[in-house]
């Protein structure tokens, strides 16, 4: 029987749907004649929308803080950080979409599925894609750098590139050992917000800085989500983001946290600038997104909190930059 068990172990279809993962052979559940060409809806899909709130975000609160200092709008910086976030988080998906899906970390995926994974889409092409977007945010930011002569940008523009690059690529991506949230909160709050506000007004009012912490840690938060769905998925593919080392019930109170810790500096905020206190509207989104990650019985269902838990970030965004400039 011992003699039995280790030639089933060495039998290739074994190897094939290990833990890890094979990019050079197509999983034993997969029949690769049935398998149809990524159409314009599917790279949609992959571009994940429901994320793209986070980078729309940080540049309405960090533009509502520079026009408090500079009392004046520069649409045209303005619009090209947009144009700069909005570009590295298509990037980042499409990125992770590859990444993920060479390694097999996706081959049992909840959610939506990926490109590279369902083998819809040529993992070289997927990774083409990625890098398109992430050349156009760096044009993007060279174009801020060179209006504005901040040329130590350049570095910070580097640095959100590698980030966004390492969160699932490389030999060791950070993301796969719970780091994922403290890089997305640096960049998707901290940078975002601060080098909006810093290159239209060359200054960091406080404003800025406490906005920055409430759309960080709302996008935290939209990442949480999206590990509790896969938690199971990503403990078998030892992919050990937060969520899988903290465990399910630690994930929902820190997804608590990180959701309604904004709305209380919203609400100091809201003690000099009265408008702000509009932002508690932004949690009839909010509130049914945490009902959902402590009740939910499928994991499908996180998928809804993560879309509504990202409307509640532009919500947040919107009524502070609206605060800020009124």
């Amino acid at each position: 029987m011992a003699g039995t068990s280790r030639k089933k172990r060495k039998t290739p279809a074994s190897r094939s749907t290990g833990s890890r993962g094979n990019p050079q052979k197509t999983p034993a559940h997969q029949n690769p004649q049935k398998v149809t060409p990524a159409t314009a809806r599917d790279w949609i899909g992959a571009a994940r929308l429901r994320t793209l709130p986070l980078a729309v975000s940080p540049i309405l609160v960090g533009t509502g803080a520079a026009m408090l200092v500079a009392g004046a709008f520069h649409w045209v910086i303005a619009l090209f950080c947009l144009l700069v976030s909005v570009s590295l988080q298509i990037g980042v998906n499409y990125a992770n979409d590859y990444s993920d899906g060479v390694r097999g970390t996706d081959d049992h995926r909840v959610g939506p599925a990926r490109l590279t994974a369902s083998r819809k889409a040529k993992p070289r092409t997927v990774l083409t894609v990625a890098l398109a977007f992430f050349a156009i945010a760096a044009v993007a930011g060279l174009a801020i750098t060179i209006r504005t002569e901040q040329w130590w940008l350049l570095a910070v523009g580097a640095a959100c590139i590698v980030a966004a690059w390492f969160y699932t690529g490389g030999k060791r991506p950070y993301g796969y050992y719970g780091l994922g949230e403290l890089f997305v909160f640096v960049f998707f709050g901290l940078v975002a917000t601060l080098g909006t506000t810093w290159v239209q007004a060359f200054a960091l009012p406080q404003e800025a800085w406490f906005g920055a912490v409430g759309v960080g840690l709302i996008a935290c938060a939209v990442l949480l989500a999206n590990n509790l769905r896969d938690i199971d998925q990503d403990r078998v593919a030892r992919k050990r983001t937060l969520t899988v080392l903290i465990g399910r019930t630690a994930t929902r109170w820190l997804f608590t946290v990180f959701v309604l810790v904004p709305f209380l500096i919203a609400a100091f905020l809201a003690l000099v600038y009265p408008v702000a206190w509009l932002t508690l509207l932004v949690l009839l989104a909010a509130l049914p997104a945490i009902l959902i990650v402590w009740t939910y019985r499928d994991p499908r269902e996180l998928v809804v909190a993560l879309g509504l838990t990202s409307l509640t970030s532009l919500g947040y965004a919107a009524f502070l930059c609206w605060a800020f400039v009124f």
